[in-house]
């Protein structure tokens, strides 16, 4: 086997040898501790040594884990068997054409396509989407994109962004061959299918023309992989002379554009976890610049959308929504007249719509030509509503109207419309509900609680039956006496003995939910037994904005512990054996792997740490690395403050690794992930392996050719699923199929 430099040393009896990188001590000091890191070495990405070394891994862990060959293609053809692979996506209009996509067995990516929309005066009838069949040309179907085409011959293929002229005329999409996440902007002429000769290399996510069609619009991202700059390209002029719409040069805020629904004006969005700044550019006056709705001076976290309300007078006033938290942790939605945003804060005249509530958390708010469209998180369930513009922000505002579904434990979000639209589409999917794609008909007199039409729910073949499964909200008591919701997903069949096995998923960073949501990989592990809980821990948004600051910065430790709380609950629920618990968490829930792992090593049989943030304390004390600035919101800056460096230091993975018997780890990663460096995983399994005191193979997979999101083309990332769950299958016991249970 090949090895990097020093000695190889066996993992297991009898087994491979592990690769073993050589020791370059490295001293970091800070606030007066002093860290020595002998493998910071590895970060070296142009190293042909570091290559070797990457390589070396990759060859241990497929010696390691080569007897799941056979059940990891069982996985990915039950993965395969239950997809329909030859498919398209429910058509979503856009002026006066229908968009969407098909995906055709055997191929990887996806084809974007559309066709004329009809205009007969009928607005339903209008903005019902035609009738489109898998495998079956529409007349006058028109391909936009073949991905499969532009990504003949490419390592990687992923599209960052596509926009489309408001005339039909012009269409530019963004793409990323590598999977740094840098992409190359082009633009079709959809009248000739001619490429101009534009084209914009080294952008970030998102495209915008605007409305005349003359600019585009798009994200430039610094040396740090934080997006910067809004540029704006006029249309046959050099690229070089693209001018800069804004630039942010405060290192700790997320920049990002969009234009508002009624497209009058470009929206910048400029922020980071805790306040934000929106700066807007009307079209029309373009000359004039920026201005600014609320200065960031006044720490407030708000979302500002220009549009126009019906005055008292019956004329149209111009009017800013606002989501925002001021005096309203979980914040709420005010509309105001731009005229009170001169004025100091504390003079300013907002309007409520939507009151603040600490049992309902404010996700974000949009218009429509006619009714106030409210994303808003109850009881872990995220849910639309909609209010009618006529009478907002008065004493004749009407009710809110919530499309109603019939589980309890579900997903429903706003997939996106358009701005004349009287439908809004709405996504829905629950853990063993497949997709489904709904217009929602907004309330009118005649129709006042609105309607339902469901489009499509997508295909599951192999004899797929929801019944087959059951889901379930549980909890779990934290140390504090915090009660920590769980999602436990579970074949129907399982005989409650305390002998199956279980896996324990979880996330718990930047207020992201793990909502409800249908998985076709998930079903391979059911299928073999195991039991499934989404712990909803601290540090996530699932109850609120205080559920997220109780687990992050000086609270972060809340999210691991609870963690284990879920994994306790598990132990005892009488379904698992305790000894038969596998872990498994991604990015930031790597890092939890990495302190689960360190806290309570006993309690799991394996983790799986994907893309895993182990290395975090090294990371963000560096601001010249991707991304590391913009984590001080999040974890507390280590640089500045030496409670927050002690803290961090305390429970980061890398620096906490200790003498235990460690379980069977799995750390899978990407080397071109520029938002968690392989480097980390890569130090990590170094020290995990010299420290250990069991037996346990600790493995590393790297995706050389893939990013944050791992290789491109879904049979790729399904043999990647495959690979995780086989690893969690067979680490427990679990990879013989329950009877009855599987493809049918």
């Amino acid at each position: 086997m090949t090895q990097t430099s020093g000695s190889a040393q066996p993992s297991h009896a009898e087994g491979p040898t592990a690769p073993v990188a050589k020791k370059v001590p490295h001293t970091r000091e800070h606030h007066g501790d002093v860290f020595v890191d002998n493998y910071e070495w590895l970060r070296d990405k142009e190293s042909s040594e570091v290559i070797e070394h990457l390589k070396a891994e990759n060859a241990y862990q497929e010696a390691v884990t080569a007897h799941q060959e056979p059940l990891r293609e069982a996985i990915f053809q039950e993965i395969k068997g239950r997809t329909q692979e030859t498919d398209l996506s429910v058509p979503s209009r856009k002026d006066g054409w229908w968009y969407y996509t098909r995906s055709v067995e055997g191929k990887e990516y996806g084809i974007q396509c559309r066709v004329r929309a009809a205009n007969s005066g009928n607005p339903v009838a209008d903005w019902t989407p035609p009738a489109v069949e898998p495998g079956v040309e529409l007349p006058g179907e028109e391909v936009l994109l073949d991905g499969n085409a532009e990504a003949e011959g490419k390592p990687f293929f992923s599209i960052g962004g596509t926009a489309v002229t408001l005339d039909g005329n012009l269409y530019a999409y963004a793409v990323d061959n590598s999977g740094e996440e840098r992409f190359t902007l082009r633009i079709k002429d959809l009248r000739t299918g001619e490429l101009l000769p534009d084209v914009i290399e080294n952008i970030f996510y998102g495209v915008a023309f605007s409305p005349d069609g003359t600019r585009i619009f798009y994200t430039v991202v610094d040396d740090s992989w934080r997006p910067y700059q809004v540029k704006s390209h006029v249309l046959g002029t050099p690229v070089s002379e693209d001018e800069v719409i804004y630039q942010e040069d405060d290192v700790a805020m997320w920049l990002g554009f969009e234009l508002s629904s009624d497209r009058r004006y470009l929206v910048l969005s400029i922020g980071c976890s805790e306040f934000s700044e929106t700066r807007l550019l009307r079209f029309d006056d373009f000359d004039a610049g920026l201005s600014t709705v609320i200065s960031r001076d006044e720490h407030i976290l708000y979302e500002a959308e220009p549009f126009l309300l019906d005055g008292v007078d019956g004329q149209k006033a111009e009017t800013i929504l606002l989501t925002h938290n001021k005096g309203a942790i979980n914040s709420m939605v005010s509309i105001a007249d731009p005229a009170e945003f001169a004025k100091p804060l504390s003079e300013q005249n907002w309007r409520t719509v939507v009151g603040h509530s600490d049992a309902v958390r404010v996700n974000g708010a949009g218009v429509t030509s006619t009714h106030l469209v409210v994303s808003v998180r109850q009881d872990t369930i995220e849910r639309v509503q909609v209010l009618p513009l006529a009478g907002l922000g008065t004493a004749a505002q009407g009710a809110a109207v919530e499309p109603a579904f019939d589980e309890e434990l579900y997903t429903a979000g706003v997939g996106g419309t358009d701005y004349e639209a009287p439908v809004i589409r709405i996504g829905y999917t629950s853990y063993f509900t497949p997709s489904r794609v709904y217009d929602f008909v907004l309330p009118t007199a005649a129709l006042p609680h609105g309607e339902l039409l469901l489009r499509k729910e997508s295909p599951v073949l192999g004899g797929y039956t929801a019944s087959d499964y059951v889901a379930t909200r549980e909890w779990a008591t934290a140390a504090d006496g915090t009660r920590v919701p769980l999602s436990v997903l579970r074949h129907a069949s399982l005989a409650r003995d305390s002998s199956a096995a279980g896996l324990v998923y979880g996330y718990g960073s930047y207020e992201v939910s793990m909502d409800p949501g249908f998985g076709v990989a998930r079903l391979s592990l059911l299928d073999r037994g195991i039991v499934m809980v989404i712990a909803h821990i601290r540090g996530g948004g699932e109850l609120g904005r205080r559920w997220y600051d109780d687990g992050k910065k000086l609270n972060k430790k809340n999210t691991f512990t609870d963690f284990i709380a879920a994994t306790d609950w598990l132990a005892s629920s009488g379904w698992v054996a305790p000894e038969r618990i596998a872990a498994m968490g991604g990015s930031a829930g790597g890092l939890l792997m990495g302190a689960v792992a360190n806290l309570a090593p006993e309690k799991y049989a394996a983790i799986v740490a994907a893309v895993p943030f182990v290395d975090a304390l090294n990371t963000i004390l560096d601001p010249e690395l991707p991304l590391s600035a913009l984590e001080w919101e999040e974890w507390g800056n280590p640089i500045t403050d030496p409670e927050v460096y002690e803290y961090m230091k305390s429970y980061t993975p890398y620096e906490n690794i200790r003498a235990v018997s460690y379980p069977q780890i799995a750390a899978v990663t990407s080397f071109n992930d520029t938002r968690v460096l392989y480097v980390e995983p890569a130090k990590w399994v170094q020290v995990l392996r010299s420290e250990t005191t069991g037996s346990a193979p600790i493995v590393m997979k790297i995706e050389m050719d893939g990013g944050h999101g791992g290789a491109s083309g879904r049979y790729v990332q399904w043999r990647e699923r495959a690979w995780d769950y086989a690893f969690v299958a067979d680490s427990l016991g679990a990879v013989e199929l329950l009877p009855g249970a599987g493809l049918k």
